[in-house]
């Protein structure tokens, strides 16, 4: 599938003279660097004039055969591609017209052309075509009547000795690929009936046309064998229909998405699918219904289908599982099957750790923030207006500057480090572990994602609530005595067990809500930000962890503030409160509804960056650091990108120093020929000789 990957960009990308291979251009090697290999590999001289033998072309340099009991016919053949004069000799000339000839946006085509180009003339006539398909493992399988065949008579005329010049050679070769599973048809439909029964619709399909199945399809192939009529059997029309299908999944994602107004979460029936592509092409309606049966035979969704059901059956040439740079890689378990508890536990401490690790980065982003968000709530007003020291968020942090330093927009940040290293590790942790329990063929209803946000807020109070109030204790302390430094340790004394859980009602009031608008709000976010095939970029990650903080952050603001001032110790003359509601009944008279929402802009400003970065970080270093437990993996740890979206040229560059210019592309293009065209030639001599 590698070499389809590189061939699906090749030719379906937009070129101008020079080849694009990912983000990069495939540019011409220079010709003395060229002449240099060239004679390191020349071991024939005649006339004064230096050759490389075709079977060193094809092991030696370009690797393409490497065993030992190689098919010889086969290195010959493929020799013949860059050796145009026939005669076993490669010389300089037709080795850097090869290279040049591999930069060019249609190589494949013009490598497989002059496959069959025999003569070296140009063109291909019906004896060079038939000896050389003749060769191939499909005719060995599966032999038909060329001599005799309509199809062949339509390109070479009724003699069979009309020349074919390239450019018609690239149709027919494409339109033979598909005669091929007529003709295929034909020969399992022995009674002549229009139908096959169901395994021989598997055996024809595994044979001629298997580059277009993906996994997911080849284990439904007989479960999707329908016949209208009923019976086992298959018809030719659903052959056709589901080839069809099959060769144009990148316009059934175009058509599902024009449906959807570009949203690749939203569930279609068959009869919205059918009215968008009647609008955009000629699908008919046979192929949609192979499409649904398919697609519900994968993921069953009550006869709907969503983006993600596409991806399942496209073929796997068009898309790759991509892996970042990993600075480490485990595999704890050889299968799913081999998944124990002990390994469900290591999988929860690796969350756990990665979300400490995230949690760390997120909070000192936005510590600054947070320390201005938790003095604007503790200002009071009403009749002690007086006391005012700040008159809003940006002029708290000048004065904080000014009158307590720079290091004063960090006062209580190694509790602070102590305290959301485990929060955001048990609400991520939480959160993940619920999403998988609830989550069934890879989908999740809004409901679960609202209860495992939930109980992921819930989780994280009861262990950091009291080094919550430790915090805002140290935060607000360089207001009521500057210059005075107020140690953790002493407030844990001064608070006792009881009193480090001090407004923990009121974080249960604003956590819970939080991460239950904040989890199913990111992961919806990420989707649309998300490209067709579901990759997120790590700035569509930023942009999306910060985007779902702002709802979460500010709808729980309230909460908040009566947390922070059931935490903060008043200072003479002010209102002290005895709970939850008794706080909340007295800063509404006092202040009136205005105070609730205190610092919403600073505690807006602190947890949408933060857990942005905070997300950001725990789905990255997933990526670095990758360990797999044979279970789901969170949100966002692999991708599933597109061919055209990753360096293919770094992908595909052969380790071959040797292989410059557009040598570095020379072993994809030729295989491709295999399983671009499905024209497979054998590698060993007992296959023919």
């Amino acid at each position: 599938m590698m070499v389809d990957q590189f061939l699906n960009l090749l030719l379906n990308k937009v070129y101008c003279h020079e080849v694009t291979v990912g983000n990069e251009y495939l540019k011409r090697a220079d010709t003395e660097k060229l002449k240099e290999i060239f004679h390191k590999y020349a071991t024939v001289e005649k006339n004064g004039e230096k050759f490389i033998i075709a079977e060193d072309f094809i092991q030696k340099f370009l690797g393409l055969f490497t065993y030992e009991e190689s098919n010889t016919e086969s290195v010959k053949l493929f020799a013949g591609i860059a050796n145009t004069s026939k005669n076993g000799l490669v010389s300089f000339t037709e080795f850097q017209a090869f290279e040049g000839h591999l930069c060019n946006p249609d190589a494949l085509y013009k490598t497989a052309f002059q496959l069959f180009d025999l003569h070296g003339t140009g063109f291909v006539g019906f004896d060079d075509f038939s000896k050389v398909i003749r060769k191939t493992e499909l005719f060995q399988k599966m032999p038909f009547d060329l001599d005799n065949s309509s199809f062949m008579k339509l390109y070479f005329g009724n003699d069979k000795k009309r020349l074919i010049n390239y450019a018609e050679f690239a149709q027919f070769l494409h339109d033979f690929h598909e005669e091929c599973g007529t003709i295929a048809f034909k020969k399992f439909d022995h009674s002549s009936t229009g139908f096959i029964s169901v395994t021989d619709f598997e055996k024809l399909m595994l044979l001629v046309k298997n580059h277009l199945l993906t996994e997911d399809v080849k284990r439904n192939l007989l479960a999707a064998a329908n016949d209208p009529q009923g019976g086992k059997r298959v018809s030719f029309p659903y052959f056709m229909a589901i080839t069809s299908l099959l060769n144009n999944m990148e316009l059934i994602k175009r058509i599902y998405l024009n449906a959807t107004s570009e949203s690749k979460i939203q569930e279609i029936t068959k009869d919205e699918f059918l009215y968008s592509a009647q609008m955009m092409s000629q699908i008919t309606p046979l192929e949609v219904d192979i499409l649904f049966l398919l697609s519900n035979l994968i993921h069953p969704r009550g006869g709907k289908i969503i983006f993600s059901d596409l991806q399942a059956i496209a073929p796997e040439q068009y898309f790759r599982q991509v892996h970042n740079k990993r600075l480490a890689e485990i595999h704890a378990v050889s299968s799913p099957d081999d998944r124990s508890f002990f390994i469900q536990i290591l999988e929860s401490a690796y969350r756990f750790t990665l979300g400490s690790i995230s949690g760390a980065i997120g909070a000192t982003a936005v510590y600054p923030i947070d320390l201005v968000k938790t003095r604007m709530q503790n200002q009071r007003s009403g009749s002690y207006i007086g006391e005012l020291m700040y008159r809003n968020s940006f002029d708290c942090f000048k004065k904080v500057i000014r009158h307590e330093g720079f290091f004063g927009l960090y006062r209580g940040l190694l509790p602070q480090f102590l305290g959301v290293a485990p929060e955001k590790a048990i609400k991520l942790t939480v959160n993940d572990f619920i999403r998988d329990k609830l989550t069934t063929k890879d989908r999740i209803p809004l409901y679960a994602e609202v209860i495992a946000g939930g109980c992921a807020g819930f989780s994280q109070v009861i262990f950091t609530n009291p080094l919550e109030i430790v915090k805002i204790r140290l935060q607000v302390a360089g207001e009521i005595a500057q210059g005075t430094k107020l140690k953790a340790v002493n407030v844990v004394k001064e608070l006792g067990i009881f009193g480090l859980y001090k407004g923990a009602k009121a974080c249960f009031l604003r956590d819970i809500p939080f991460s239950a608008i904040y989890f199913p709000a990111y992961h919806h976010t990420k989707l649309k930000f998300a490209d067709e095939t579901g990759y997120n970029s790590p700035l569509s990650l930023l942009v999306s962890g910060c985007i779902a903080g702002i709802p979460a952050a500010s709808l729980v603001t309230p909460a908040d503030v009566i947390k922070t001032r059931l935490q903060v110790v008043a200072r003479k003359g002010q209102t002290t409160y005895s709970g939850l509601f008794d706080c909340a009944f007295k800063i509404y008279k006092e202040e009136g509804a205005r105070a609730f929402w205190k610092g919403t802009g600073a505690r807006v400003f602190r947890s949408s960056p933060q857990f942005g970065v905070t997300l950001l970080s725990y789905e990255l270093l997933q990526r670095l650091f990758y360990v797999d437990f044979g279970g789901s993996r969170p949100s966002g740890s692999e991708q599933t990108i597109r061919t055209h979206n990753v360096n293919m040229l770094e992908e595909f560059k052969s380790t071959n120093a040797d292989h410059i210019g557009g040598f570095r592309v020379a072993l994809p293009i030729i295989q491709g020929i295999e399983s671009k065209f499905g024209l497979a030639f054998p590698k060993f001599k007992s296959s023919v000789e």
